[in-house]
């Protein structure tokens, strides 16, 4: 083979590689689907502190992120056992705020069966609302809590969701299984939803069904175009 023919087989093959896509620092997703532009930070009164398993922190679509990205004064901490975390040990210490979990099980209150009134006298009281909230599959949130002597401490409450989760890009065990996201929105609404004109907390929907629907159309695209399909992250394996 001359340097020529040499030359063009290199060339042929280089372009048939992936092309690796950037991806966005805050959001972890590539340039399509990026969703930065869209969030706007909102007051919520409730504070939130969203725990994700550290392979939940690793996923592009990750809804407690989103929601973190999106509410002020909410935190995002990494963990499995939380005993001794200190940055969450201080949270829950702090003598300004009633702190609770969500999480289901028969210790917890359902505050979907309270009235407006019934959640206001029970965790609204001379205290400010903050909110843990475990975001991981079914099996790790239940790993966390488990190995967390301060978690299981805690007071625990949960929710009846009130319609299908719109989390149509991942399996969910059951159609009424929220994401993180959708599950601190219906919070909101629960204690406070009725009160607060405008909804601002609605807009954490409109970021999570916007990127819903963009990782839909992404996935029909490579549907249609397998053979075609050649973007992947580092250390994925190609599509097709």
């Amino acid at each position: 083979m001359n340097i020529n023919d040499y030359r063009r087989k290199k060339d042929e093959h280089l372009a048939l590689q992936p092309t690796y896509r950037n991806l966005c620092t805050t959001c972890l997703q590539p340039d399509f689907g990026c969703y930065c532009q869209l969030v706007k930070p909102i007051d919520s009164v409730i504070n939130f502190v969203i725990l994700i398993h550290p392979i939940e922190a690793k996923r592009r679509i990750a809804t407690g992120r989103m929601a973190h990205l999106c509410l002020k004064g909410s935190h995002l901490i990494k963990g499995i056992n939380y005993t001794h975390n200190d940055e969450l040990n201080a949270l829950i210490a702090d003598p300004e705020y009633h702190t609770v979990i969500m999480y289901p099980g028969q210790q917890a209150v359902n505050i979907s069966s309270l009235s407006f009134e019934q959640r206001a006298e029970q965790f609204l009281t001379g205290k400010k609302l903050r909110i843990l909230v475990i975001d991981g599959t079914w099996a790790t949130a239940r790993k966390m809590l488990n190995q967390s002597e301060n978690l299981k401490k805690l007071p625990r409450v949960c929710f009846s969701p009130a319609k299908p989760s719109n989390f149509r890009v991942r399996k969910q065990p059951k159609d009424f299984c929220y994401s993180t996201i959708e599950a601190i929105h219906h919070t909101i609404d629960l204690f406070h939803g009725e009160s607060v004109i405008p909804r601002k907390h609605d807009h954490l929907l409109e970021v999570f069904d916007s990127m819903v629907e963009k990782q839909l159309n992404v996935m029909k695209e490579v549907r249609l175009n397998l053979r075609e399909a050649t973007y992947r992250r580092e250390g994925q394996t190609k599509v097709g």
